[in-house]
């Protein structure tokens, strides 16, 4: 169960976006591994002694650049990449793991109508978010209309007793909007098998918590400012189990004749998002799924995912960016873990 949530005025003891809480985070029992893997930084705290943590570290880094290999648009022979350039109705054998994912994704596709869409990888790449290097400046609408041509999850088939994937018409996979989040419940996993109960997974703000630290103290993560200037803290948790993901449109963009374009596409016009959303979090049990519906509920704005969060009995925290301000949202569900805290 979630528990606690607190305003902060001021912004304590902060690492990028995830808090640990100023007493008691030095304390041996909690140990730390760290790195870098997809693109970004991770960070595991677990409840461990030296000799424990030291025995993970490698574990943990291998369970993540497995994802990595088998997800990644960067890496040529991963197995995103290979389904990208494998030729229409060819059958192309995945991992177990990307078979997985991939069938995750396209239940998100569904169930958000298309606002998450895994095949959003032309647009990426267009609009220069991908790996390919483009300078940052709008599509013509001709090259949008084409990259749109190529979007679409319903023509994405897999074989899940045979781990395979085949698209119908040309189709590239983007699976950044869900691998970290995956690969947090790896590690989690990983942990929990090996015995240990108590622990924080964060990859690239994606994250999963167990347990508690010594002491009985609950993690502490936070909700970052949707403020593309600074780093500073909006919102603060106290967190037991479940996983929180947050999508905003206050990081990666760039700007041309004064007007911001956000990295977060809208699969079905091929342009940046347009409404007053800046951020959406998402609790939950699983990190694949917290990361998938962050994705989805930016794309749709404020209103359609709240009305997609009751559908789908999910706890969402929205920011939307008014005049001078911001305001929160918070869906019933939220609402309802906060109250049993109190």
């Amino acid at each position: 169960m979630f528990y606690g949530l607190k305003k902060l005025g001021v912004w304590l003891c902060l690492t990028a976006w995830l808090l640990s809480g100023c007493s008691g985070w030095g304390a041996a029992e909690v140990q730390k591994l760290s790195g870098y893997s997809m693109g970004t930084s991770f960070t595991v705290s677990v409840v461990a002694s030296e000799s424990e943590a030291r025995a993970l570290d490698g574990e943990v880094r291998t369970a993540i650049d497995e994802v990595n290999v088998a997800m990644s648009t960067y890496l040529p022979r991963s197995d995103v990449s290979r389904f990208n350039d494998a030729p229409v109705n060819g059958w192309i054998a995945v991992s177990p793991m990307t078979a997985e994912v991939v069938s995750l994704a396209l239940e998100v596709a569904e169930a958000s109508n298309g606002a998450f869409d895994p095949t959003i990888g032309p647009l990426v790449d267009l609009w220069g978010f991908g790996p390919k290097e483009t300078t940052d400046q709008v599509p013509s609408e001709d090259e949008i209309k084409a990259a749109l041509a190529m979007v679409g999850w319903q023509a994405v088939e897999i074989d899940m007793t045979a781990n395979k994937l085949r698209k119908m018409e040309p189709r590239e996979l983007d699976l950044s909007a869900i691998a970290k989040g995956f690969a947090v419940d790896q590690v989690a996993n990983l942990l929990e098998a090996r015995g240990f109960e108590d622990y924080l997974v964060e990859i690239g703000g994606e994250m999963r918590f167990s347990g508690t630290k010594p002491g009985d103290d609950p993690w502490r993560v936070a909700i970052e400012s949707p403020d593309s200037d600074n780093r500073s803290v909006y919102e603060v948790l106290e967190v037991t189990n479940g996983s929180m993901a947050t999508s905003g449109d206050y990081r990666n963009f760039f700007e041309q004749d004064g007007q911001r374009y956000s990295h977060t596409l809208d699969p079905k016009t091929g342009y940046p998002i347009r409404h007053d959303l800046v951020s959406a979090t998402v609790l939950g049990d699983r990190s694949v799924f917290s990361d998938a519906y962050a994705t989805a509920f930016m794309v749709m704005g404020a209103e359609a995912a709240l009305s997609l969060a009751a559908e789908q009995d999910m706890a969402v925290y929205l920011i939307q960016r008014g005049e001078g301000e911001y305001t929160e949202t918070r869906s019933v569900q939220f609402e309802a873990l906060f109250e049993q805290s109190n």
